[in-house]
């Protein structure tokens, strides 16, 4: 019984040493460029760049592959932020990805919806809840507005509504430009 506990006890050794050694030695690291542009980006997962996820188009940002000014729910402030980190000069969104529009969300007309699920399946971020042949409903705070649960509606029973500000979104204003002369002081 003994010499079967230490036959274990030096497997169990041998695997962990090797294991340890496997680590250290065939370390996957991520590009931490790709994540910094990754964290600048909002998250909506829609595609309007012409890549299937905000990660994708991130390592083409990285790659040199794409350019900066692809993503309009990011709108000027993404552009922006992603010129200062990337040491580039800002250039304007992109019309031919869209326009840079507030934040909404989509909710579901609960008494038109037929349950068909096409929604559910369209959603990149599973925001929807519902079954097959019963009613859906958006789960708000998973919700990024990509719309991409619209076209595929075929009752038309999503619309798209400005997000409620809330304590989490809320941003102070900026003031107003107002350039008025500075009075001379008094000497």
């Amino acid at each position: 019984m003994l010499t079967a506990i230490l036959a274990i006890g030096m497997l169990a050794a041998l695997f962990g040493l090797l294991l340890g050694y496997s680590a250290i030695r065939f370390k996957v690291e991520g590009d931490p460029i790709v994540d910094q542009i990754d964290a600048i980006l909002p998250q909506t997962q829609c595609g309007q760049c012409t890549y299937p996820g905000c990660r994708p188009y991130a390592k083409a940002i990285a790659a040199g592959e794409a350019d900066i000014n692809q993503c309009p729910p990011g709108g000027e402030a993404t552009i922006q932020s992603l010129a200062e980190l990337l040491g580039v000069d800002p250039k304007p969104l992109n019309a031919e990805h869209g326009v840079h529009k507030e934040k909404r969300v989509a909710i579901i007309d609960e008494q038109v919806c037929i349950g068909c699920t096409l929604c559910i399946q369209a959603c990149p971020v599973d925001a929807i809840l519902g079954a097959a042949k019963q009613m859906h409903t958006i789960i708000e705070i998973e919700c990024t507005g990509c719309e991409l649960c619209i076209p595929p509606c075929p009752v038309d029973c999503i619309s798209m509504v400005p997000l409620k500000q809330s304590i989490r979104e809320w941003k102070w204003p900026y003031p107003a430009d107002e350039r008025r002369p500075i009075a001379a002081s008094a000497d």
